[in-house]
């Protein structure tokens, strides 16, 4: 692909400053992208590269001199492709941009002395709390009692197949061996990079049939073993380290994948089984694999060094007879330790384990019956000799089981509460409770539930027949039960109610749970899974904290919190709240939310867990995980913080050992920053910054809802000016992308809205009615004192900054021309590019830039690269939709429109 190394050519046309700041990654992207046009001219041909490298030469062009001819030369060439052609040229520049991904998440992933001061680090915010006078021991105290959850979602926005997101890898770990091998045998390294860039070539992008959960599963628990496995545990002790002082096992990531039934029905008991079979059977595998290589190491000899009493009765009731190994107590104990693991995995993981024991042993009851025969050969190990020889394997070990025990992560189980107000009012209709319990209000629905979960009789019949709906979401339960039973209480933790609107949502769900023993009644009432309410729209949120002040007053309630620590978590949505309000609207709701739940949660004198439901986008409440935590409301964070991983975030912050590492760093850096030191609040004019915030959220949710909703022919616009149908189309997800049948805004998912306007570059999420609201406000001076002094609204438009980076009027133009209301087109786009003109230039004013992400220049320079590799997609795209419509059969018309999706989505990253 790129064959010059003129920077004029490349496309990079950058000050020498910018050029210096990205010149690794720049390189790399350089070397692959020629490597790339190497195997399009070997496998395909001479001409076909000639005419991908002309539209290459010419993109760049465009960018490099902004002229109307060179649109105009471009758009020529576009035209003149054939069909073969344009599929061959997607492939083209959707593989560059798969390449250059690596390429930067690699370096983004280095750790390196350059980069150990970086406020993200964890060394940094160290420094940061040791200045504001908190000390080591401290420090650590505050660490032991965080919990830090990544959460892994099923959403389909990730279009990459996982055999794409293999070759990915295995470039990945080639470039690694390149940087660091000697001139002579990079040429070696390079053949190697040349086959697996072949092979990804010859890959079929696509996949040919829709993704099922299974197939979700599967890809969550790859993300699992490859980098939380490892990663997490070494985590751990490099922070240990660090703090001097122990820390125990704070990074607890989950998962939704298999458990999350909200508008999926496709998710049942079988596929929750499956998923914890399938996690069981991961991280056991890994402690298999990890035991049989210490064995390896530890060929310790009773001759020559001494064991304590307890490592020795490990190793006489190992069943380990053989003479080979008759003075090597650690060996023989761990053949004994492997085969009660193996029985295990047999247990709970089905079938036999990769390697087979080579003793009979009996099964662990419980993780913590096998941590405490790994912590005897510790001691053993410390006792006779050395603390050293222990070593980071044992030492990764024992924190693994402690981090993962037998279930890996936790499983959430989510559904709506409409769903649950119809079971339980099915349940007890039959069981003659009540015949209408739909037809109370909300405090009489709470009255009824809280007198029937003192009840110990069950309100399931065997003599009953219930609905499909409800003997499904029964059987679901009664799996979760059984994962309580065979995995432990870990296994799953957390029960999300979406749309809460009640108190009474949150009953409903323990009387369900009651009824497979999962919710014990009694004068202290106990229950193994905590009930997560889900306030999402713009009026939930205003409404969760009297919600949850008035739960909180009940004893019941505090007698289930008390039992589990004093600690209640309440997930808060961002992208419905973004599509219901507008993103100026959903921010400042969320921050408001938060912070009085914060307030009423401590007047309650109960620890609160915010569960964030953030997805890759900005319009779904992505952007900086740094930025964004450090901008929560003070006490809002207080060590414990849960947060959704979507789609392609997943692969592009976990995909590999080292992303992960600096992801899950950056986390634990800013939760123990909001922590312990909190900023998000202005250091003045609090009230005052405040009140502004109140007026604009409320201007820009007017001007963004009278387009949205009130506009006639919106939803038509809607759904012909962007690829909607197309993606509908695609093979990304089990999930339908509404949660009704209809074509109204309310019904789509916010997947889908943010995912298709991402795709025509209008990203209307991310910024509509911003601009209105901050030009409408008298006093830009105050706007200038909120940028530089409040976190929350730096963070906001430095994120809204990065959304207009990716976005594109023009193009936007040339999907509008899709609709076929000429008015229609005409009245909706004029709204929305007048809206884009203005949101930028007040934007501009207000942050001193005259450029996007004048706040990030490294980041922008990465966008502009991306540029010219984008755009020509967006224009086939368009070209391709529209024959499609027109009912064009030739099935590489439709090959070429989901092509130039998972091109456009891979250059803009996050888009879902």
């Amino acid at each position: 692909m790129v064959i010059s190394q003129s920077p004029a050519e490349t496309g990079e046309s950058f000050d020498s400053q910018s050029r210096e700041s990205g010149s690794s990654d720049r390189a790399e992207i350089r070397h692959l992208g020629r490597i790339l046009g190497d195997v399009i001219r070997d496998f395909d041909g001479k001409a076909a590269f000639d005419t991908i490298e002309a539209l290459r030469q010419a993109s760049v062009a465009v960018h490099r001199e902004d002229a109307p001819e060179r649109r105009h030369e471009l758009a020529d060439l576009l035209a003149s492709l054939s069909l073969e052609d344009a599929v061959r040229f997607i492939r083209g520049f959707l593989n560059f941009s798969l390449l250059a991904n690596i390429a930067e998440d690699r370096h983004a992933g280095e750790v390196t002395d350059e980069v150990s001061a970086r406020p993200e680090r964890f060394g940094a915010a160290l420094a940061t709390l040791q200045k504001a006078g908190k000390s080591k021991a401290e420090i650590a105290e505050s660490v032991a009692a965080m919990l830090i959850s990544p959460v892994l979602t099923a959403h389909p926005t990730e279009v990459r197949r996982k055999s794409v997101m293999d070759r990915e890898s295995a470039i990945a770990a080639l470039l690694g061996t390149r940087e660091h091998a000697k001139a002579e045998h990079a040429a070696d390294t390079d053949e190697a990079l040349y086959r697996q860039i072949a092979l990804l070539w010859q890959t079929r992008p696509l996949r040919a049939v829709r993704l099922q959960v299974v197939d979700e599963i599967a890809n969550a628990l790859s993300v699992m073993r490859t980098s939380f496995l490892p990663v997490i545990p070494a985590l751990h002790a490099r922070l240990e380290k660090q703090l001097g002082e122990n820390i125990g096992g704070f990074l607890r990531p989950g998962s939704w994948i298999g458990g999350d039934r909200d508008g999926n029905p496709f998710v049942t008991a079988e596929t929750l089984r499956l998923a914890l079979r399938g996690q069981a059977r991961a991280v056991l595998e890994y402690y298999l694999e990890q035991l049989h290589m210490l064995g390896g190491e530890l060929s310790i000899s009773h001759s020559i060094a001494g064991v304590s009493t307890e490592l020795a009765a490990l190793a006489e009731n190992s069943g380990d007879n053989s003479p080979h190994r008759s003075d090597e107590p650690y060996r023989r104990a761990i053949t004994g330790l492997y085969a009660r693991l193996a029985a295990t995995y047999q247990n709970l993981a089905g079938g036999d384990p990769p390697r087979a024991a080579t003793v009979a042993a009996e099964a662990y009851a419980l993780p913590a019956d096998f941590a405490a025969d790994l912590e005897i050969v510790r001691r053993s190990l410390v006792e006779n000799g050395n603390p050293a020889l222990v070593g980071d394997r044992l030492d990764g070990l024992c924190r693994a089981v402690d981090i993962f025990g037998f279930h890996l992560a936790p499983l959430d189980m989510r559904q709506d509460s409409g769903m649950h107000r119809r079971i339980v009012g099915e349940l007890l209709a039959a069981a003659d409770v009540h015949p209408d319990y739909a037809s109370l209000d909300p405090a009489a629905r709470a009255a009824l539930l809280r007198d029937e979960l003192q009840h110990r009789r069950p309100l399931l019949s065997p003599f009953a027949n219930y609905s499909d709906e409800t003997t499904g979401e029964m059987d679901i339960l009664r799996a979760a039960a059984e994962a309580h039973a065979t995995l432990g209480p870990a296994a799953i933790q957390n029960y999300v109610i979406s749309h809460s609107t009640c108190v009474a949502d949150i009953f409903e769900v323990y009387l369900l749970l009651k009824e497979v023993g999962l919710y014990r009644p009694g004068d202290t009432p106990q229950c193994d899974v905590m009930v997560s309410p889900l306030f999402e729209t713009i009026q939930d949120l205003e409404a969760a904290p009297t919600i949850m002040a008035e739960y909180l007053a009940m004893p019941e309630a505090r007698a289930l919190i008390a039992a589990r620590g004093n600690v209640q978590e309440v997930m808060i949505g961002y992208s419905d709240s973004n599509k219901d309000g507008g993103y100026l609207t959903s921010n400042w709701s969320l921050f408001e939310a938060s912070s009085a739940l914060s307030g009423v949660f401590r007047d309650a004198g109960v620890r609160l867990q915010l569960f964030h439901g953030r997805g890759g986008t900005v319009g779904r409440g992505g952007g900086s995980a740094f930025a964004g935590i450090l901008a929560q409301p003070a006490g809002s964070v207080g060590g414990r913080i849960r947060i959704t991983e979507q789609g392609e975030v997943i692969a592009s912050k976990f995909g590999t050992p080292a992303l992960a590492a600096k992801s899950l760093e950056t986390m634990t850096s800013a939760t123990l920053l909001a922590s312990l030191v909190p900023t998000a609040q202005p250091t003045s004019d609090q009230a005052l910054y405040a009140e502004a915030m109140a007026a604009l959220s409320a201007d820009a949710r007017r001007t963004y809802r009278s387009l949205v909703y009130e506009t006639p022919g919106f939803a038509q616009y809607f759904q012909q000016a962007t690829p909607l149908r197309e993606i509908a189309e695609l093979n990304i997800g089990s999930r339908p992308a509404s949660r009704k049948s209809t074509d109204k805004v309310e019904d789509l998912r916010a997947i889908p809205w943010v995912f298709s306007w991402a795709q025509s570059r209008v990203m209307l999420p991310g910024w509509f009615g911003v601009g209105a609201a901050l030009s409408g406000f008298k006093d830009h001076g105050l706007l200038k004192a909120m940028n530089a002094e409040w976190p929350f609204f730096a963070s906001t438009l430095s994120n809204m900054s990065m959304v207009l980076a990716k976005s594109d009027i023009d193009i936007a133009a040339l999907y509008s021309e899709l609709v076929e209301d000429e008015s229609l087109r005409t009245k909706i786009f004029d709204d929305i590019s007048d809206g884009w003109h203005r949101t930028r230039d007040v934007l501009f004013g207000i942050t001193g830039h005259d450029m996007f992400l004048g706040d990030n220049p490294e980041l922008a320079r990465r966008i502009r690269m991306r540029l010219p590799y984008i755009e020509p997609l967006n224009a086939l795209q368009v070209e391709l939709i529209r024959r499609h419509r027109r009912g064009e059969a030739d099935p590489r018309v439709r090959e070429g429109i989901h092509l130039t999706i998972n091109g456009i989505a891979a250059g803009i990253r996050n888009s879902g």
